[in-house]
């Protein structure tokens, strides 16, 4: 498996604005709130294989080719917000007509996860180690163990992007014979073990990790299916973008998103960090042409700095990830997407594990200072204005930064001239054309 890539064959990404989408083909209904919290229902979630025949909605004629919407309309409706503990969101869900769901998890380890951190998490690395748990296992617990009850075989397949094995082209495995996860619990257990091994990187593109969602989806039958991507920033978008235009990692991660609402894939993307989250919001908002809004944006850190108590965040931050889960859920089925092999999936292959050394975490290269005062700030800082320098200041940073991380400075040079940092430069002494930099 280590010498495969998980790159699709080929690509068709014309950067253009927003407006250039079409508007989307299905249009979401928003429906009233189910009644005040009542016992569940008993459910009983057996263990099933992993790609296993068993399906709730196996195919359109399961419902006569007409399904009544009023009920539809009453059982897949948003969940209110009025609840106190984990356990009552799980209820909600199961009373609002989640039958099951299989979670697939992706972790950004982009390079800026060294620095997002500075007001949140102490000015340490959001994937620090430690005692407790950081923002990326916060977020996988709780949304592990919120949805863990609706996951009837209980296998997690969980992916890494934006470290120095995969850059924005890539995901890899969180097990080096590809096996998924056994329960969440296994997750954080794989994740301590992988973060002390990897370098990272970037730049940031959610295009891969869906892609591959959309592999397991394509292979499970047409199984309903979440991904939870948890992520310190936006997409990739340099200086030299054009206002009103994408960036390439944008452009694909926009292409990917509107693909995968023709499978039953639901996207939530988690924000930890400082942010900035403008983008996201945008993709959240105004991503049309898809066949249902298959798409979800939160903000794990503002809800986790109020002041309330642990368990009422945590309850929050659940509510706000997955309230739009049973509409999504219903959608599935009005369209037929459930129970079957669309054949429109270009599979991708994840890369193992990435195993450097225990050192490499941080990586030889010169690293954020102490103070994570970047030298040309990501966001507006609390206590700096916005830098009143000539726009000469963007430029001459844009020509110290690797063009490929767009994180690491640049440190090794080519024959020909071409410049980036040591870590792409190992990746790109095999081939003879560098003319994408030109």
């Amino acid at each position: 498996m280590g010498g495969k890539s998980s790159r699709e064959a080929n690509w068709s990404s014309n950067p253009s604005s927003w407006d250039a989408y079409q508007q989307p083909s299905y249009s979401q209904e928003i429906h009233d709130p189910p009644p005040p919290p009542t016992p569940p229902p008993q459910q009983s979630y057996t263990s099933q294989q992993s790609y296993g025949s068993h399906q709730h909605y196996t195919s359109s004629q399961d419902h006569g080719g007409a399904i009544d919407r009023r009920r539809l309309d009453r059982r897949y409706s948003r969940i209110a917000d009025d609840y106190k503990s984990l356990q009552q969101v799980t209820e909600a869900l199961a009373r609002a007509g989640l039958e099951s769901s299989n979670l697939i998890v992706g972790i950004d380890f982009t390079k800026s996860n060294e620095w997002t951190g500075a007001k949140s998490f102490n000015r340490r690395s959001l994937h620090h180690i430690g005692d407790g748990f950081n923002p990326y296992e916060q977020a996988i617990s709780i949304i592990g163990k919120t949805l863990a009850a609706f996951d009837e075989d209980n296998l997690i397949p969980c992916f890494g992007f934006g470290d120095a094995s995969t850059h924005d082209q890539d995901v890899f495995s969180f097990y080096p014979d590809e096996r998924f996860c056994n329960g969440f619990e296994d997750v954080l257990s794989q994740y301590r073990e992988i973060v002390p091994n990897l370098r990272l990187a970037g730049p940031t593109s959610f295009a891969p990790v869906i892609e591959m969602a959309m592999t397991i989806v394509e292979k499970s039958g047409g199984q309903y299916h979440v991904l939870l991507i948890i992520a310190d920033g936006q997409v990739t978008r340099s200086v030299d973008t054009e206002r009103g235009q994408l960036s390439p990692q944008e452009q694909k991660t926009v292409e990917a998103i509107v693909r995968a609402s023709k499978l039953p894939l639901s996207i939530i993307l988690v924000g930890v960090g400082d942010g900035p989250w403008d983008m996201m919001r945008e993709f959240d908002d105004n991503i049309p042409d898809r066949d249902f809004d298959n798409f979800q944006f939160v903000n794990f850190t503002e809800i986790m700095s109020k002041n309330a108590a642990t368990s009422r965040k945590e309850t929050e931050f659940a509510l706000s990830a997955l309230m739009e889960i049973p509409s999504q859920y219903k959608a599935t089925i009005e369209l037929n997407l459930l129970g079957q092999r669309k054949g429109i999936v270009s599979e991708r292959v994840p890369l193992p594990p990435p195993m450097y050394s225990a050192a490499s975490f941080s990586s030889s290269k010169p690293s954020r200072p102490a103070s994570f005062e970047p030298s040309f700030p990501s966001y507006q800082r609390d206590s700096q204005p916005f830098s009143s320098a000539p726009p000469a200041t963007c430029s001459t940073y844009d020509n110290q930064v690797c063009p490929i991380c767009l994180s690491n400075p640049k440190d090794m040079a080519f024959g020909c001239g071409h410049q980036t940092c040591c870590d792409c430069g190992e990746t790109l002494q095999s081939m003879s054309n560098l003319s994408k930099f030109d």
